[in-house]
């Protein structure tokens, strides 16, 4: 369990760990931003802002992404706490 609560930030290590995770996945899929966004209703700058670290995706949002991707959002989460574990990033 988690001590601290961390502040809100795109600029974070965790974060960064989890955009990296998505935008391989997406580019894996053979997936563009355009293709993304347009399966989400959006546009292609939102892909985009959030895999340049510029926007934070919410955990709903996460989710449709995951599912849009081919991705169990539950298996996902579970790697991305692996991986941190593995990089030994709180």
């Amino acid at each position: 369990m988690m001590s601290e609560i961390r502040t809100k930030t795109i600029h974070d290590s965790a974060y960064q760990l989890l955009v990296d995770m998505l935008k391989a996945a997406r580019i894996a899929a053979d997936i563009t931003q355009v293709d993304l966004a347009a399966s989400l209703g959006t546009d292609q700058s939102f892909v985009s802002k959030y895999e340049r670290l510029e926007r934070r995706l919410d955990v709903i949002e996460l989710r449709a992404v995951c599912s849009l991707l081919g991705l169990d959002f539950v298996t996902f989460v579970a790697e991305f706490e692996a991986k941190l574990r593995e990089q030994e990033i709180s």
